[in-house]
């Protein structure tokens, strides 16, 4: 009787969570497709995981959609991001603490890549109706030791990336696209990605493409290219990329003998196999639809909410730009987003918080960072998320998102 006691009596003082089975509305999906099964198995048939044909393809794929010459695949967003800086840094000579500007808000990666360069991330804030990095307050931001700009297309929508790219040119700085969130959207008929020196994508779970782990550069400079390759493969040189290069033969095989371990930089093992090759590139060919239903997903969930635009502001396309609307953010103008979040999640509907940054413990602390001189970042960081917008959300997925934001403002 007493332990039968004591059980009820720690049940009822233990939090309760929503089980997995329990969420409605998830903020992102994956449908693994007869194509992607038949590929994959494809893969297990032919006895090789490593770099290969159906990576060399999704890589060729990819990169065209997006108007660049190459292509490259990695492990993840960050590896991209990270190798694309290194090898700037390389060919460019660039110094250990040169500074890079990114947004106040983004994703951590964004700005961890720069510290494992060993060089500087300086935040600007960002736009208060779109959420990328404002143009006007970047080259207050500018000095002798700064190198490049990471403009970061956000939730799906491109940064206004003209004024991005007259700075750049004045100033002499490299741009990297963090368009981890971003793909098959256009700033004013010019693909993401092709708008800067590199374009950095990521098929992490819930992204647009999903392979599970995964991500891919694009650039239209070679010799970025050679080098982010290189480094991806622990630094090799770059004679030597992959088993088919074996398949060679007369003077080129022999000097690729001699160079198979010869190692130029100091690089990364950021590699993913055959089978996420697969993956992408099944997915890769059904684009177009996936893009559709989520613009078809956020137009009637902005219609259904937009009785509520004196509480909060829905998302927005920039003029002459296309969105992928890879989620649906959310900022409250007048109150924290705590109560509204934890109503929605009661309700099984996912939320995320809208990539707080500059509020980060550690960047704090590293960089003695004050809220206050990002006014934008932090009224978003305070008031804002996101819910879900993916393809596989039905009608009643999205009438039941509108009902419960109605329900929750009605209540009060």
């Amino acid at each position: 009787m007493y332990k039968i006691i004591t059980y009820i009596i720690i049940s009822m003082c233990l939090p309760t969570f929503i089980s997995a089975e329990e969420i409605k509305v998830s903020v992102g999906t994956l449908k693994i497709s007869k194509k992607a099964k038949e590929y994959v198995n494809q893969v297990l048939d032919s006895n090789r995981l490593s770099y290969g044909p159906f990576l060399q393809k999704f890589e060729r794929d990819f990169a065209a959609i997006h108007g660049a010459q190459f292509g490259l695949t990695s492990n993840s967003g960050t590896s991209s991001l990270q190798i694309a800086l290194q090898a700037m840094k390389e060919i460019h000579n660039w110094q250990d603490d040169d500074e890079v500007l990114v947004p106040a808000i983004t994703f951590v990666a964004t700005s961890n890549i720069v510290i494992h360069c060993r060089m500087k991330p300086v935040f600007v804030d960002v736009e208060k109706e779109y959420y990328g990095i404002d143009p006007e307050l970047i080259e207050q931001k500018i000095n002798s030791r700064t190198r490049a700009i990471i403009p970061v297309h956000l939730f799906g929508l491109s940064c206004d990336m003209d004024p991005i790219i007259e700075i750049s040119n004045k100033y002499n700085l490299k741009i990297i696209e963090d368009s981890c969130e971003t793909m098959f959207v256009t700033y004013k008929n010019r693909p993401v990605g092709t708008l800067g020196d590199i374009g950095c994508f990521s098929t992490y779970v819930a992204h647009l493409l999903t392979t599970g782990v995964g991500g891919l550069s694009i650039t239209n400079n070679k010799e970025y290219a050679i080098a982010m390759r290189s480094l991806l493969n622990h630094g090799r040189d770059s004679i030597y990329i992959g088993m088919d290069d074996n398949k060679k033969r007369g003077v080129e095989f022999k000097e690729i003998i001699e160079k198979r371990f010869s190692f130029i930089s100091i690089g990364h093992s950021f590699r993913i196999t055959e089978m996420e090759g697969a993956l992408g590139l099944a997915q890769l060919e059904d684009w177009q639809p996936m893009i559709n239903k989520r613009q078809f997903n956020a137009q009637y969930l902005t219609n259904g909410l937009k009785k509520w635009q004196a509480q909060f502001q829905l998302p927005k396309i920039r003029p002459e730009c296309t969105h992928a609307f890879m989620m649906f953010p959310i900022v409250l103008f007048n109150e924290p987003k705590k109560n509204l979040v934890h109503y929605l999640e009661d309700n099984g509907i996912e939320t995320r918080n809208m990539l707080p940054l500059i509020n980060q413990p550690i960047y704090k602390k590293m960089f003695n960072i004050k809220e206050e001189d990002y006014p934008v970042a932090k009224w978003i960081n305070d008031n804002g998320f996101y819910v879900g917008c993916h393809q596989d959300l039905t009608i009643q997925d999205l009438d039941l998102i509108i009902q419960t934001i109605d329900n929750y403002f009605e209540r009060k």
